[in-house]
């Protein structure tokens, strides 16, 4: 499904009070995620264009927290 046809602009964000830093996320999609040194998650591109929808669906379905999640 991509961002147009779900309606509009489709981004990803992070519950931070949910996050641990584990990092899977990062390693699924690192166009979009990236741990910092401090072990804080760090959004690189909150926009999912419909390229990228695969890869970023599978780093927030990874997310042992379900600190991740779609937003339009």
């Amino acid at each position: 499904m991509s961002a147009e046809a779900a309606g509009g602009t489709l981004k990803v964000e992070v519950d931070r009070t949910r996050c641990i830093g584990l990092g899977l996320c990062e390693a699924a999609s690192p166009k979009h995620f990236e741990v910092g040194e401090d072990g804080k998650l760090i959004i690189l591109q909150s926009v999912v264009d419909s390229g990228d929808l695969s890869e970023v669906e599978e780093a927030v379905e990874s997310c042992p927290t379900n600190a991740l999640r779609f937003v339009r």
